[in-house]
This record gives C-alpha cells, sequence and structure tokens, in this order.
C-alpha cells in the first residue's frame, strides 16, 4: 500500500505521502504574438482527469529541468506540474562562456526587459496549458497556482499581486489563485508596504539564514523584509537555519560551502505541498496542517514559522 493511500486509510493529513506513476513530456511551446519560443517540462499525474496546475519559473541562469524532485513530488500527488523556461535569462546566459565572464553575464542578464518576458512566458504559458492539444481538458481553469526560486521567485510575485510604480499591478494574472516564492526579493523600486500591502492572493515565501546571492548583491536579510509588508489574511514565512541559496534547488552555487541539509527539500515538499492543497484544492485538513502543528513537525529546531 502506498504512503498516500496509507494515509487516507488512516484519516491522517500527510503532505509528504505520494502515490501513483509519474511521466514528463518535454516540449517547446510557439508563442507567435511575441515571436517566441518557451520550452517546458511537464510532469503528468497517473489520471488524466481535469487536475491542479502548478506552474515552476527557475532562477537566473536555470532550465526546465531543475527542482526535478518538486515536479515529481507534485505530480505523485495528482497535480500537473508546469516547469517553464525562460530564454535570455536561462542557462543560455552563462553556458559556453568563460569562466571569469560567467557572473558578469549573469548580472546583466537580471533586467527589468527579462522580467517582463518572463511575465509574458507565464501569461502565454498558461493560454496554451488551458487550449493547446498537450494539456486540454487536463487543466483545473480555476485551480492554477505560480511558483519559482529566486529570479522565478520575482516572477512569481509579479503575476501575484506585486505592485510596481508605473504600472500598479498589471502584471498580476487573476487566473492564478495563489503563489509560492522560494527566496523572495524585495522592492528596490517603492517601499515595501506599496509594493506588497494590496496583495490579496494566499503566499508562502521560503528562504534561509544564509540566502545570499551575488546576482544584485542580494542579502539573506533582504529576503525577510517581504513578509512583514503582506497584509494580513492567507501569507506563511518560513526561514530555514543555515538554508543556503542552492537549497531550494539542487547542487552548489559559486561560493556556497556549507553541507547540504536533506530536511530542506523535504520541508519544501511538505510546506508547498500543504498549502496547494489548502489553496487549490480547498482541503481544510491540509489547511489546519499549515496553520496548527502540521507544519512545525517537518521543521528542526532552529527552523522559523510564521503565519498570518
Amino acid at each position: 500500500m502506498t504512503s498516500l493511500l496509507l494515509a487516507l486509510v488512516l484519516g491522517a493529513y500527510d503532505p509528504l505521502a505520494v502515490s501513483g506513476a509519474v511521466a514528463h513530456v518535454d516540449e517547446t511551446w510557439q508563442d507567435a504574438a511575441r515571436k517566441r519560443e518557451v520550452p517546458v517540462r511537464i510532469y503528468l499525474p497517473a489520471s488524466s482527469k481535469a487536475a491542479p496546475m502548478v506552474i515552476f519559473s527557475h532562477g537566473l541562469g536555470g532550465s526546465r529541468t531543475g527542482n526535478q524532485f518538486l515536479g515529481e513530488h507534485l505530480a505523485k500527488r495528482g497535480y500537473v506540474a508546469l516547469f517553464l523556461q525562460h530564454p535570455g535569462s536561462d542557462e543560455s546566459v552563462w553556458r559556453g562562456a568563460p569562466l571569469g565572464d560567467r557572473m558578469a553575464r549573469m548580472n546583466k542578464a537580471a533586467n527589468g526587459q527579462n522580467l517582463q518576458l518572463r511575465v509574458g512566458d507565464v501569461k502565454f504559458a498558461i493560454d496554451e496549458a488551458l487550449r493547446g492539444a498537450t494539456l486540454r481538458g487536463r487543466v483545473d481553469a480555476k485551480a492554477i497556482g505560480m511558483s519559482g526560486h529566486s529570479f522565478g521567485a520575482m516572477t512569481t510575485q509579479c503575476v501575484t499581486g506585486m505592485s510596481f510604480p508605473g504600472i500598479g499591478t498589471q502584471w498580476t494574472d487573476p487566473r492564478i489563485v495563489a503563489g509560492v516564492a522560494y527566496s523572495p526579493s524585495p522592492s528596490k523600486a517603492t517601499t515595501q508596504e506599496r509594493a506588497f500591502g494590496g496583495v490579496t492572493q494566499p503566499w508562502l515565501l521560503m528562504t534561509g539564514t544564509k540566502d545570499g546571492s551575488p546576482i544584485g548583491n542580494t542579502a539573506p536579510e533582504d529576503r525577510i523584509k517581504v513578509y512583514p509588508a503582506l497584509p494580513n489574511g492567507d501569507k506563511y514565512e518560513c526561514v530555514l537555519w543555515e538554508a543556503e541559496h542552492s537549497a531550494f534547488t539542487g547542487g552548489r552555487l559559486r561560493g556556497e560551502r556549507g553541507a547540504k541539509n536533506p530536511n530542506h527539500h523535504r520541508v519544501m515538499l511538505g510546506l508547498t505541498t500543504a498549502f496547494w492543497d489548502a489553496y487549490l484544492r480547498k482541503d481544510a485538513q491540509a489547511l489546519a496542517w499549515l496553520k496548527g502543528s502540521g507544519a512545525k513537525s517537518v521543521l528542526e529546531p532552529k527552523d522559523t514559522w510564521k503565519t498570518k
């Protein structure tokens, strides 16, 4: 008996329990309106019935193949997991470049133009997921979640309620129900209250006490500026003790030397699965797990968990 079926039989909610086989499909979708290709990897659940969909946006220099552990877990939980690749801020930025040039190229790619292109990729991907041949009929249009790491977290923030001077919340996509930001970024264009004070969608933020990045000189203390500026109501923040920037992906980034803690990925899977179950599936048990003692059961003593 699978762990998910066992949990159902026992009546206990467990976001780490999984069931079923997983398949993934790699495609490149053509956005004719923008004359742009968007590579995607789709993790598919065993059932072909319409299911909630979670989108994932990679960090600067990443690709659709990253965070495989997350995509597979979601699919085993019955979600369609759509992992995007963003040309111009993906692995093409550094691949093949001399080692001494890679950081400069990465910093150059972390710009507003690429951020706007990413926002367009998300909106296009939702359109294509709902009408395209691959996923037609397999996505519940009323249960779409958005997530991402680092530059992907900023992409997530943009399409789920963050406000910008001059355009307000123009980038927000109302089809997205909730958002998860791994390594979130504060606003550099206005106050945090103006940027995040109007966010109405449920948000889960995850960062670490060593979650810094040389791109944009972002320090760990910068990432925890977002949560206090959010309004009350369905907002969550987890800060993992000694988690570095790569804790939310895989491998190791330049300058990181700390030992990997396997519980960090376990926390990611547990908290985000419960979050999606609560807000995309409207699962009362999942919501109670998040707001009660359940969430703390996957954390280690020095990790912190906040809800409001």
